[in-house]
């Protein structure tokens, strides 16, 4: 039996958008900027995947620009905003358990001059109100703060944040990274206040390489690639069209049936944190109840490198992360692990489960079953 269980590093792609992007890279290939018929054609396609991911947000269509993912999402939205507002203020607001597709521009800013302020977490990944309120300043040009977090499933309370920023400086823009929490929450931009959303394809079974970012009509914010001008300038490059028509399918189709989807989900990952915790020296990370993302869990196993438990699964076709798929090729520990306090010696034995809609309880509980057996083999052979 196969179990995969790294839905937050990247979905299955799904029939009905590979099926569109199969007909756009055989059928329909025009490119969209060219004036006869073909390109005509290929523009529809974006116009359409416009529509139906501008519906699933409650947005207008023209406040959408199709990025290649979320990594490009995030570093348009932050380097954009900062580069095209930096006369109004030089302060940043983040977190400390970001992606490092948020943290890096981050770091980039601050050599260009910018102050940037990495707000701390509570044991559960929450980010601190009230060291938000105490951060803001009339200074203070972008705050920016994930929804969901990518290892943990934290959810951040995003209403209760923007209500401190715009009640402490109006002119601040908020920039919310819903790469994880897109397609497992409710997300409505304009009625929450949010100015810029990043969304990425390929985590809500879309084309990996696809991606949008919202942009609240009126942001003052600058492209970082310049070329043809396609996307009123903000995102030269001829547009791909397939992966963009794919997205747009994604997206439609991850918000029909919304609400048994994710009552799946928190099934799943209540089955999971119950059959994990009745095993010796396993800790489970953050919240686990409906108050969390419905398809993260994160878990440490005492005595167990997380490498060494990852490949041992893995021998039985369980596939688990030891942590974000972007920083696995890197041998640093989770900064978000440390954000929230997990001990030092479990710091290199976590890992994390992430499912999708077609995950099964079969696998949920033939992993349980694994990891029974598993862990004490394990533990010995770590002591010699």
């Amino acid at each position: 039996m196969e179990a995969y269980l790294d839905n937050s590093a990247t979905t299955q792609c799904s029939k009905r958008a590979c099926d569109k992007m199969v007909e756009l890279l055989r059928v329909d290939y025009g490119n969209p900027s060219s004036l006869h018929r073909k390109g005509m054609e290929a523009e529809q396609y974006i116009i359409e995947a416009k529509k139906k991911i501008a519906k699933t947000l409650k947005v207008n269509e023209k406040e959408l620009i199709f990025t290649s993912g979320g990594t490009e999402s995030n570093n348009l939205a932050i380097i954009g905003t900062a580069m095209a507002n930096k006369r109004a203020g030089m302060h940043i607001i983040t977190t400390s358990i970001e992606h490092a597709s948020v943290l890096n521009p981050m770091q980039y800013l601050e050599e260009q001059g910018f102050q940037v302020t990495y707000l701390p977490v509570d044991a559960d990944g929450i980010i601190s109100l009230s060291a938000l309120e105490e951060a803001m300043d009339e200074e203070t040009i972008l705050v920016s703060i994930m929804q969901v977090n990518n290892e943990i499933g934290a959810i951040e309370p995003i209403e209760e944040a923007v209500r401190i920023i715009k009640e402490k400086n109006p002119n601040t823009l908020i920039h919310v990274d819903a790469i994880q929490s897109y397609g497992k929450l409710r997300i409505y931009p304009k009625k929450t206040g949010i100015d810029l959303l990043s969304v990425s394809g390929h985590k809500i079974h879309g084309p990996k390489g696809s991606g949008f970012l919202y942009v609240k009509e009126k942001t003052k914010i600058r492209p970082i690639l310049f070329g043809g001008g396609q996307q009123k300038g903000m995102r030269s490059g001829t547009e791909n069209v397939p992966a963009i028509a794919g997205l747009g399918e994604a997206a439609a189709e991850i918000y029909e049936n919304f609400e048994a989807n994710v009552n799946h989900l928190y099934e799943l990952k209540e089955a999971l944190v119950a059959g994990l915790l009745k095993l010796e020296g396993v800790t489970v990370n953050g919240k686990t109840g409906r108050d969390s993302a419905p398809h993260v869990v994160s878990a440490s196993f005492a005595g167990i490198r997380s490498e060494v438990l990852l490949h041992s699964l893995e021998d039985k076709e369980i596939y688990v992360s030891a942590g974000s798929a972007c920083s696995s090729n890197k041998p640093s520990i989770s900064r978000t692990l440390k954000s929230i306090g997990v001990k030092q010696e479990l710091l290199d034995s976590t890992v994390r489960f992430s499912f999708s809609i077609h995950t099964t309880m079969e696998e949920i509980t033939y992993t349980l079953e694994v990891l029974r057996e598993l862990l004490p083999v394990l533990r010995r052979y770590t002591r010699h």
